[in-house]
């Protein structure tokens, strides 16, 4: 028999007498019917995230490797979406979103250089355990990698050349023949007046830039008068901070392949350490290393 006596919980609840109804989950539209954060599951397709990871092996340490190695993956392609934003920006001369979108940037970058501490974490023989069965697989072959390496500026056709055989080549290649971020900065210098030769400004993009004295002595003079043009010398130092960021992921790779591999060659039949010590040398954005020397 049916009750509306408040006292015993109501005629139609479900709960026992006595006992409150539970209050609705945010997201859902009643409690007892809905799993509790179907919601945000299928917003952020957590349970496909969560099912990508395959160890090949039962070392402890493969599981970890794997999911670090996707979320560098996925950091790769965020760090590439802000910069490529800024670079939007750049060309609609939109300084301020540029210098605010390289900032979010910047702490992507820092993201990224902290997935090396739970690799540097690795004992040889923990990596060892697995290494194995990674065969020809080596970070070596990522094309996000190599896009991002490519809008910064470190063109080169023989790396793109890498992923001529895979769905994402046509990626690589538009990265490759595009302008980079810092041709774009380029290009936006001369626009506020600063003596950026022209040749700079419309040429192959796909060949690696090389220094030039006349745009290194153009940031001299930005930096000697920081308050001549302002925004050039925020653009400046906010494309250093990027640099410096990027040169201490490359160093932090080294000393944790040194760590883990020691001079052993890489996976992949990489190099290894050697190779990762030659590109820890290269800066992006060359003239806002060089000009420092002049002042």
């Amino acid at each position: 028999m049916r009750t509306n006596d408040p006292q015993r919980g109501g005629g139609d609840s479900p709960c026992p007498i006595g006992e409150p109804r539970p209050a609705p989950v945010p997201g859902t539209s009643d409690p007892d019917l809905e799993p509790r954060n179907s919601a945000y599951t299928a917003y952020a397709s957590v349970d496909t995230v969560l099912s990508l990871q395959h160890p090949r092996t039962n070392a402890p340490t493969e599981h970890g490797f794997l999911i670090l190695t996707q979320v560098k993956e996925l950091l790769f392609k965020l760090l590439h979406t802000e910069l490529n934003t800024a670079r939007d920006y750049l060309m609609a001369d939109r300084l301020d979103d540029v210098l605010w979108t390289l900032r979010r940037a910047n702490r992507v970058q820092q993201m990224l250089l902290s997935c090396w501490e739970w690799f540097s974490a690795l004992a040889p023989g923990e990596f060892a355990s697995f290494r194995d069965v990674l065969g020809p697989a080596s970070g070596f072959q990522s094309f996000s990698y190599r896009r991002l390496e490519f809008l910064l500026g470190n063109k080169n056709p023989q790396l793109a050349k890498l992923h001529q055989r895979t769905p994402q080549y046509a990626e690589v290649l538009a990265a490759l023949n595009e302008p980079s971020l810092y041709d774009e900065v380029l290009r936006y210098m001369a626009r506020r007046g600063h003596a950026v030769p022209p040749t700079l400004l419309e040429r192959d993009f796909s060949v690696p830039y090389e220094p030039d004295a006349k745009v290194a002595e153009a940031w001299r003079l930005v930096y000697e008068q920081p308050g001549e043009d302002h925004g050039m010398f925020l653009l400046g130092e906010a494309l250093v901070d990027t640099a410096s960021l990027f040169a201490r992921w490359r160093y932090t790779h080294l000393l944790t392949v040194q760590r883990v591999l020691g001079d052993k060659r890489g996976t992949g039949g990489t190099d290894g350490a050697p190779w990762l010590s030659r590109i820890a040398e290269h800066r992006f954005f060359p003239e806002l290393w060089s000009m420092r020397s002049t002042m």
